[in-house]
């Protein structure tokens, strides 16, 4: 382990921001974790895993860990299910692959998600119907203040729309070092009820989908719909999809009689980000070295040698409109440093 001085995060964000970390080390094994945590020369210390969650926007006057802890093993298995433990360094898309391989189902809607397996429970990282706690059993942690390790069982996750305790209470206070899986090995529940993946299945002649069947279909839309990022700079979705009350809903749909939604409760509906920032003018445009992506609008894009401030500023902008216009408020689903 060697801590380096003024380095470039372009590489270690999906964005393509370049902008340097004062400090910074990648952590290979948890004795290495321990040991950085402990150094009192570096007070302030940020965690990085993929990088494809989060925005920067200035130099980091910080340590910035980058954590590249790697291994998969199985814990227990039975004829039906198995229980999969992942650490934190491990891509996230080569893991589902991982478990693809073997025939463990459960994570096939989430294929192709960039990032960690590390930061996956911050988020609740989901697509597609599926969501990452629907497979979750518990995560390790290590505590910042005091070095020590608690395992978070699922329910203490608080797991929400994007959400979880680690963007609330715990934020800040702990790194995820493992997270553990319960996974079918059988009689796996194919979900292709959510968006277009029963229609790509009819157009690959597929009746009967098993789960690779399901990642794939999964795959290839996400490679239609959304820039690869290490060809254009970007985070994915850049905002939640927001949730409105029923009667605002009907009274939006006087006026836009073809806006789309989903059920979130009995009194709130789920209305699909992109289509409100398409409506608004934003799909496909372009601001010079940054823009909105041509295919999905809910992704922001680095074409070239954009800042972080282009970017912050620019999502500032679309939140104001769609606020303008639809009296709905957009929430940024990356972090913004």
């Amino acid at each position: 382990m060697q801590i380096k001085h003024n380095i470039s995060l372009k590489q270690f964000n999906t964005f393509g921001i370049d902008v340097k970390a004062k400090h910074f080390t990648s952590i290979s094994n948890i004795d290495d974790l321990k040991h950085v945590l402990a150094l009192k020369d570096y007070p302030k210390k940020l965690i990085l895993g993929g990088g494809s969650n989060i925005l920067l926007t200035k130099d980091l006057e910080m340590l910035v860990m980058h954590l590249n802890i790697k291994g998969i093993s199985i814990v227990s298995e039975n004829a039906d299910f198995v229980t999969v433990k992942a650490h934190a360094g491990e891509n996230w898309h080569d893991f589902v692959q991982w478990c693809l391989a073997r025939d463990f189902g459960g994570l096939e809607n989430l294929s192709l998600i960039p990032g960690n397996v590390g930061t996956a429970p911050i988020q609740n990282i989901g697509a597609y119907g599926v969501e990452l706690k629907d497979r979750f059993v518990s995560c390790e942690a290590i505590s910042l203040e005091t070095g020590t390790f608690k395992t978070f069982l699922k329910a203490a996750c608080h797991f929400g729309y994007r959400n979880s305790i680690f963007k609330n209470e715990a934020k800040g206070k702990y790194i995820i070092t493992s997270v553990t899986f319960r996974l079918t090995k059988r009689h796996h529940k194919i979900n292709i009820g959510y968006g277009s993946i029963s229609e790509k299945l009819d157009t690959m002649a597929i009746t009967k989908p098993t789960i690779q069947d399901v990642a794939k279909a999964v795959i290839d839309i996400r490679e239609n719909k959304l820039p690869n990022p290490q060809i254009i700079g970007n985070s994915g979705s850049f905002f939640k999809n927001p949730v409105i009350s029923k009667k605002h809903f009907q009274k939006l749909s006087e006026s836009f009689n073809n806006i789309p939604s989903y059920p979130a409760s009995d009194t709130e509906v789920k209305v699909p980000a992109g289509w409100l920032i398409e409506k608004a003018g934003f799909k496909g445009k372009h601001f010079g070295n940054y823009g909105v992506h041509k295919n999905q609008a809910l992704v922001l894009v680095n074409y070239g040698n954009a800042s972080g401030t282009d970017i912050l500023k620019l999502s500032k902008l679309i939140q104001s409109t769609v606020k303008r216009l639809f009296d709905i408020s957009l929430e940024a689903e990356v972090n913004i440093l």
